[in-house]
């Protein structure tokens, strides 16, 4: 399945904006499961300074700074993305336990396998509690099938967890969506996050795509697809597998990675500084439009 993707942010102003500095990870990744053909990034007004590098985790950034007064800041990502939906066909293979997964990260022994136990850690948006921990034992038997036993536990936050838009923000604690089980899919990665990370587990947190199909007999609205959270579980001899607990489901087919980290602040799709501007209104627009 191809996708031309365009993900448009654009920001509003009450007042001039005479300097602003940007990093923007909206490019998509190449991996098992996807390859971006291209990208390019729009910007408006015209940045007097852009560069790309790569981040600690690997994902594509875009820095760029505007030195031209301004009251509205628009950029636009415009890529296409090929989706490998074969690319867990061999999942059924990884008979690991995740008790043998814990055991093998507890002790790296190549510099691979050392810089994946660092998604064992504590991020300052996924705290380890011995709560989260009692929360993933349910799911996480003695012995019990890594796999099965994430996909357990993701259907628990599918079934036990409201999805609210309006009850969390991005400074809202874990500890106040785990007590509430209410949040959207940022909040239900992250506290899968917690969970896997509090049993000694190798797990990041994916931003990207996902899809939306109008209602049978109706047309899709133009900025109407989404962008969108969920967790990737590490498996020993077998790579990451994605895990969807707001759908209850692994993407294949409908997802599209932009970035990977410890959790949202390592991959907001942009953020930066202003000199100015007064208050803000801001908007964001992705399609997700079918090649073939």
């Amino acid at each position: 399945m191809k996708y031309k993707i365009k993900h448009s942010t654009t920001y509003n102003y009450t007042d001039f904006v005479s300097l602003c500095q940007n990093q923007a990870r909206l490019t998509p990744k190449t991996n098992r499961g996807q390859i971006c053909h291209s990208s390019h990034i729009e910007i408006e007004p015209i940045a007097n300074y852009v560069q790309e590098f790569t981040d600690y985790f690997d994902n594509k950034v875009t820095a760029f700074e505007i030195a031209t007064q301004h009251k509205k800041l628009t950029v636009t990502m415009i890529s296409e993305v090929e989706l490998i939906t074969t690319a867990n066909k061999n999942l059924n293979i990884a008979v690991i336990s995740w008790d043998e997964a814990r055991d093998f990260l507890a002790k790296p022994n190549t510099a691979q396998l050392l810089k994946i136990s660092e998604f064992i850690l504590p991020s300052q948006l996924t705290p380890i509690e011995e709560a989260y921990k009692d929360y993933a034992l349910v799911s996480f038997l003695a012995n019990a099938n890594l796999i099965d036993a994430c996909k357990d536990l993701m259907a628990r936050i599918f079934h036990e967890f409201h999805y609210d838009p309006g009850f969390t923000t991005i400074s809202t604690p874990l500890s106040v969506v785990f007590a509430q089980k209410r949040g959207v899919c940022q909040d239900f990665a992250h506290f899968a996050l917690a969970c896997l990370r509090s049993i000694g587990l190798a797990a990041r947190y994916v931003s990207g795509y996902i899809e939306t199909l109008p209602p049978e007999g109706e047309e899709k609205l133009e900025g109407a697809d989404a962008t969108h959270a969920w967790f990737a579980l590490f498996v020993p001899d077998f790579g990451w597998v994605d895990f969807d607990p707001t759908n209850n489901i692994l993407p294949s087919g409908q997802h599209v990675t932009l970035a990977v980290g410890r959790d949202f602040s390592d991959v907001t799709p942009l953020k930066g500084v202003v000199f100015g501007g007064g208050s803000q209104l801001l908007d964001v627009a992705v399609d997700m439009i079918r090649l073939e």
